[in-house]
């Protein structure tokens, strides 16, 4: 049985957070930087994580044109779920 410790040497909240953000960020990186090996749907994800909490504006700023550059590819993709105004499918 372990021994409580005081409520001071506990993490806090935001500590916690920001170690677990630290690590999706981590993550996502190393999907974006081996792209050839990942599939479009795990680039998306990791994109979406960078252009959310990358430390810099050109980080952020990169993954989301890495975002346009996924939708270019598949242009079908975005269109997929939205009503034809004519009817056909």
């Amino acid at each position: 049985m372990s021994v409580p410790q005081p409520f001071r040497h506990r993490p806090t909240r935001d500590r916690v957070r920001n170690d677990w953000i630290n690590e999706r960020r981590r993550e996502a990186r190393i999907v974006v930087a081996d792209v050839v090996n990942h599939s479009d749907q795990l680039l998306r994800l990791a994109c979406n994580v960078l252009v959310q909490h990358g430390e810099t504006p050109a980080e952020r700023e990169d993954a989301r044109i890495m975002l346009v550059v996924l939708d270019a590819k598949s242009p079908g993709r975005t269109d997929r779920h939205r009503p034809d105004p004519e009817g056909r499918r």
